[in-house]
């Protein structure tokens, strides 16, 4: 029991960890929370550091959700966590390690690479089908923030009509409404057009 509160904990430091920001005050000695939208993610470190640091911030914020997800699937099989219950609590720590990280004061990004991150470790085809989904619509509209929500909300129907865990479909539906809880300032700009576009 230790070793498996112990290891969701490392998940949400993993998480924390604020790519985003050290890549920006690494290459241009900036605090990215202040500059462009004063979000920590990737799409606002392309505005303003630059392409290639926008897709290091995209790799590495996938990554923690990715690894810490996988770690705990190969650590704690079925046999051992019948109801899959640590990969699912990893993954809700990396998420909320991302976006309320302990490094910024309890603040950060939208989770939404971290999310997906840990959602193609547990639900591949979903993850999959909802990123290629989130992708046309913002190539499209132009708006990071619409394909976000969008692959948010379809991520759980296709894990519902797969029939997923139910900790995997509890998991996904909690993700999916705290995804679109991070992006209500986004919604609101969507609803007035004033939202950035790509």
């Amino acid at each position: 029991m230790w070793f498996s509160a112990l290891y969701v904990l490392l998940a949400y430091f993993l998480g924390s960890i604020p790519t985003g920001y050290i890549i920006a005050k690494r290459l241009k000695g900036i605090d990215i929370r202040q500059h462009g939208s004063g979000n920590v993610g990737a799409t606002n470190v392309k505005r303003v550091v630059g392409t290639k640091a926008g897709l290091a911030t995209l790799f590495l914020d996938f990554l923690k959700g990715f690894l810490p997800v996988l770690g705990a699937t190969l650590l704690f099989p079925k046999s051992v966590d019948p109801y899959l219950l640590i990969p699912v609590l990893s993954a809700f720590a990396a998420i909320i390690g991302h976006s309320k990280s302990i490094y910024l004061g309890f603040t950060g990004g939208k989770s939404v690479i971290t999310s997906l991150g840990c959602i193609i470790v547990l639900e591949p085809l979903a993850a999959l089908v909802a990123a290629i989904i989130a992708i046309l619509i913002m190539k499209i509209t132009r708006y990071v923030s619409l394909g976000s929500i969008i692959g948010a909300i379809m991520i759980p129907v296709f894990v519902w009509f797969n029939h997923g865990p139910v900790s995997h479909i509890v998991m996904v539906t909690l993700m999916g409404l705290y995804i679109i809880y991070l992006h209500r300032g986004n919604i609101q700009r969507l609803l007035k057009h004033q939202e950035n576009r790509l």
